[in-house]
């Protein structure tokens, strides 16, 4: 049975130190690197950066060494640092219209302009270990090309162009900023875009494989997936123009989806949206499905009760820390709590039995 743990603070700097050690580990093989993290656990690094909100790869690299690898406790480690940091400005809008791209594909047009760029994908591989990555020191030389510098228009443009697919309507207004302020509901599109991002990919994985599955009957074809680096620009007061203060690697995606239409809409297609830090199409790719499900009412569809079209259940579950935080509560000390259940099943207990007794007399 548990007791309660004696030494206080001293065990607690004792638990902390034993938790360093197992995060050395052998101290005969050599320590991992942030620069060996960063480069060769990319995919692992992006995923913080994005579920953080804080594009960083030397932070994120630093998180998951801190965190033994446990990415979720790596994103806690860089939104709680994120928190730390003074807010100066905000940055101009991205256009990923000027993405140079390294990867770039759509599932709806052969020929689309531009053309298709496969990229570093896992696509096409055979799923087999390759036991020469195992030879420490093997380097394979690989083939790299430069990534495609020209502007690429999106694909939902030539369909926008002869007026099959629902125009994008900004309505001016200053999107919520989550990180700043609490989820509430109703929530707009802005604000959900900007939760789904953040959200676990693999529970916006789960939600986006239940539309596919017919729980929302809401069949989507990807019009294009991008990857590659955007330049970041701030407005800056004193010289009256916008400069360039770096650059950001995103991925994309915009789904195509069908819509019958409305009494006032035309039938014609309809977009899901993702757009996520770094190389992570997996997540861009499910956050766009999510988003169209979540889209019935603005649409006027109907509602099919369908988990992925229930905005307070998507969004209210997405976040992997609050999920993380709520979850692992439980195994801090309940005590009293429990002694009250406890308390009170001895005495339901009592109860029944002496009712046995009662109508058996």
């Amino acid at each position: 049975m548990y007791v309660a743990v004696k030494g206080g603070e001293r065990a607690i700097e004792n638990a902390h130190a034993w938790l360093a050690e197992e995060r050395r580990g052998d101290t005969r093989v050599e320590e991992l690197s942030l620069a060996q993290i960063r480069e060769q656990l990319s995919l692992a690094v992006n995923r913080v950066m994005a579920e953080g909100s804080l594009y960083d790869p030397d932070l994120a690299a630093l998180a998951i060494k801190q965190a033994r690898g446990d990415l979720i406790e790596a994103i806690f480690l860089i939104r709680a640092y994120r928190t730390t940091l003074p807010r100066f400005g905000a940055t101009a809008p991205v256009d990923t219209g000027e993405m140079a791209c390294d990867r770039r594909i759509s599932a709806t047009f052969k020929d689309a302009p531009g053309g298709q760029v496969l990229g570093p994908t896992f696509d096409y591989t055979h799923r087999l270990l390759d036991f020469k990555l195992a030879a420490e020191g093997d380097a394979q030389e690989a083939a790299s090309a430069e990534p495609r510098d020209a502007p690429m228009p999106h694909i939902t443009e030539f369909l926008q162009g002869e007026g099959l697919i629902q125009s994008e309507v900004d309505d001016g207004r200053e999107p919520r900023d989550l990180t700043r302020e609490p989820l509430e509901f109703p929530a707009d599109r802005p604000l959900r875009l900007q939760s789904l991002t953040r959200g676990d990919e693999g529970f916006i994985l789960g939600m986006a494989y239940s539309t596919q599955r017919g729980y929302a009957r809401n069949h989507a074809f990807v019009g294009e997936l991008r990857i590659g680096t955007c330049a970041v620009e701030m407005e800056i007061p004193e010289l009256g123009f916008a400069i360039e203060i770096g650059e950001v690697e995103l991925t994309e995606c915009e789904t195509v989806n069908q819509f019958t239409g409305s009494k006032t809409e035309p039938p014609q297609f309809t977009r899901g949206y993702g757009l996520v830090f770094g190389q992570s199409e997996r997540k861009a790719i499910a956050m766009a499905l999510v988003d169209r499900a979540l889209r019935w009412k603005e649409l006027g569809e109907d509602n099919l009760g369908a988990p992925a079209q229930d905005e307070e259940f998507v969004l209210s579950h997405a976040d992997n820390i609050q999920a993380t935080g709520f979850l692992e509560h439980i195994k801090l000390p309940h005590y009293v709590d429990f002694q009250s259940e406890l308390e009170l099943v001895r005495k339901l207990r009592r109860e029944a039995g002496e009712a046995r007794k009662e109508a058996a007399e």
